[in-house]
């Protein structure tokens, strides 16, 4: 069973979201403090956060951004705000998904459903015996160091590859440039920070079908880069 943390300071709110959830079969907790809410989601399992914007104590932005640091577990925001910049902030920040204040109950056990089982298909191409990831169209074969995209195989330098793998195999993590390369070069960053940003668009023009629009690896803007599911 699913385990679910739903941080929302508005009690109708997060018991409506709870019940459905809850019928649905998933398990549900409940925050209403975005403090407590962020020392729970850091210090428990979850498998999903359904996470308000507007919260008491700490918003919804900061609590997405501190849980990205250290877990790839999917977050779902919802907020009542309809502006543009809102979503595009959440999703920067490392979101998976946005739902817009009021939304069907139906469409948040579907949304949910979605980014768990998006997830799911992650961690179980991650298993040992797999050894092999796939995501939509992109295919990575970590024995044989080959990369399919849409059935066609791409060639990778050894450094786009491991850029690749470590970006895939943790999932809606943002990295900064800083630590992609002291983890890929094996040294610190000081004054080769730009040949990240070289890496990532070689790589892109590889496996994306529109490298000015991105599926695969996205650029959080004044962070680093993320890999989508």
């Amino acid at each position: 069973m699913s385990k679910i943390l739903i941080i929302e300071d508005d009690d109708v709110i997060a018991e409506l979201e709870r019940d459905y959830l809850e019928l649905s079969g998933f398990e549900v907790e409940i925050e209403a403090n975005g403090e407590d809410g962020l020392n729970r989601a850091l210090s428990e399992y979850f498998d999903l956060f359904l996470l308000d914007v507007m919260l008491p104590g700490m918003d919804g932005f900061e609590i997405c951004r501190r849980i990205r640091q250290e877990k790839s577990t999917p977050i779902l925001m919802v907020t009542a705000r309809k502006e543009e910049i809102d979503k595009i902030r959440g999703l920067g920040l490392g979101a998976d998904d946005y739902l817009t204040k009021p939304f069907s109950p139906s469409e948040l056990v579907a949304r949910v459903k979605a980014r768990l089982a998006a997830f799911e298909r992650i961690v179980e191409s991650l298993k040992p015996e797999n050894r092999k990831i796939t995501v939509r169209d992109l295919k990575i074969d970590l024995d044989s160091h080959e990369v399919l995209v849409r059935g066609e195989q791409k060639t990778l330098t050894v450094k786009e590859f491991d850029l690749l793998v470590l970006l895939a195999t943790h999932p809606n993590r943002t990295y900064s440039k800083e630590e992609l390369f002291q983890t890929i070069w094996k040294t610190d960053a000081i004054g080769e920070i730009s040949t990240v940003s070289v890496h990532i668009k070689k790589l892109r023009q590889k496996i994306e079908k529109d490298p000015t629009d991105p599926r695969y690896i996205e650029t959080v803007w004044g962070v680093g880069y993320r890999f989508i599911i």
